[in-house]
């Protein structure tokens, strides 16, 4: 049980209050119709820093009672953070370096072992890209002003360093969605969009909007959503629990179907476009995301080589095997993500299919990681992932990027 909670509801004296406690599980299946009622934003933040009387605490919005409740968690200490993490409380690459970020900045104003937090945050999620980059970032910050000027300023120093984390990531967010809809609309002119997605990318993960919800979210407050077809992401549920808990926010049309019912609605012609997230983007362009995320790929041909790149495979047999290699478009850093944007063009008028597909990045990619991983972030933890990469395969078949300069 995570340690350091000072907020508790007079019912529950366990670890955990719960605010308004709303059950969402009713019509989450399939939604038709789409109301402004509580469209929007998630009613709780998915984490915030909050300084009441008795100290500054990290509040959590409580992932893991999704949807049937809407549960806080308040961190006091790091221990109840790296709780939260393992638990997947707190989830999502972007939300993990947020979090991150924030937790070295509550040991340091409450006068823990600045250095002991940041080796234990670190260790939460070794594999998390994201988590280890926001915990760097504070804890750099605090060591610089400490050297300086002590105690008190160096806490004041690492929270305006995870302030900055958090920013970053509101507005990378923001800029995704504006790229990803751009992309769509230049690939799928005329809107009314059949989307399908996998796993959960949106508000939940991000201090933002998220990434590939994100970039629907765009779509549905322009109009040019039609369906929002949301895979239940085995084994966690986290399409099943969380998108569709933010669709139904959102007032969006979807429908929740099972991971392997995908292949039926391509074959029907109805998916116009599939947005997943990125846990991992290389520099030619190769993309591990979700466990379920490499038969969607398999389902959206490549696309005609006119439109390929002609870069130089840096991955041996991760790129075009006829020669030319792929254009990628990248996270900017250590610890950004991207969405991956599979294009269906063929699903909606029939005949000969042009399949595109692109990777809106954060901002594009950059000079210096063309020989190495733009990691992105870490997979929910027990999910695992799956390849997608520009390799054809042996149906001949795969996944396009272009660069979003």
């Amino acid at each position: 049980m995570a340690t350091g909670v000072v907020y508790r509801c007079p019912e529950d004296e366990g670890t955990f209050c719960s605010r308004a406690g709303r059950r969402q599980t009713e019509g989450m299946g399939d939604q038709y119709e789409v109301s402004e009622v509580g469209a929007g934003a998630l009613t709780i933040p998915s984490l915030r820093w909050e300084e009441p009387p008795e100290g500054p605490v990290l509040v959590l919005l409580d992932q893991t009672r999704l949807p049937a409740e809407e549960v806080e968690l308040v961190c006091t200490d790091v221990p109840a953070l790296v709780q939260a993490i393992r638990t997947l409380a707190v989830r999502g690459a972007p939300l993990l370096g947020i979090a991150g970020a924030y937790g070295v900045a509550l040991a340091a104003a409450r006068g823990f072992d600045v250095e002991e937090a940041v080796e234990a945050l670190a260790q939460a999620r070794p594999t998390a890209v994201n988590l280890g980059y926001g915990v760097r970032r504070a804890a750099v910050a605090y060591r610089a002003a400490f050297g300086e000027d002590g105690a008190q300023a160096a806490a004041a120093a690492a929270l305006a360093e995870a302030r900055a984390v958090h920013a970053e990531d509101i507005e990378a967010s923001a800029r995704m969605a504006e790229r990803g809809l751009a992309l769509l609309g230049e690939l799928l002119p005329g809107g009314g969009h059949r989307i399908l997605t996998h796993c959960n990318t949106g508000a939940l993960v991000s201090g933002g909007e998220g990434t590939a919800l994100a970039v629907a979210l765009a779509a549905h407050r322009a109009g040019e959503l039609r369906r929002l077809w949301v895979d239940e992401t085995r084994p966690l549920l986290q399409g099943a629990r969380l998108t569709a808990y933010e669709a139904a926010r959102a007032g969006m049309a979807y429908t929740v179907l099972s991971d392997g019912a995908a292949g039926s609605l391509f074959a029907g012609g109805e998916v116009d476009a599939v947005l997943i997230g990125a846990d991992r983007i290389a520099a030619d362009g190769s993309v591990a995301n979700k466990v379920g995320s490499y038969p969607l790929a398999v389902l959206a041909p490549l696309p005609p080589r006119s439109v390929r790149g002609g870069g130089t495979d840096q991955h041996g047999g991760s790129g075009d095997r006829g020669g030319g290699g792929y254009r990628s478009g990248a996270a900017s850093g250590p610890g950004s993500d991207g969405v991956l944007v599979a294009v269906c063009a063929g699903a909606r008028g029939g005949g000969r299919h042009r399949h595109a597909s692109g990777a809106a990045g954060r901002t594009g990619l950059q000079p210096g990681l063309r020989r190495h991983s733009a990691g992105a972030g870490d997979g929910d933890r027990h999910g695992g992932r799956s390849g997608v990469s520009g390799d054809p395969g042996r149906a001949g078949r795969g996944v396009f990027h272009v660069t979003m300069e």
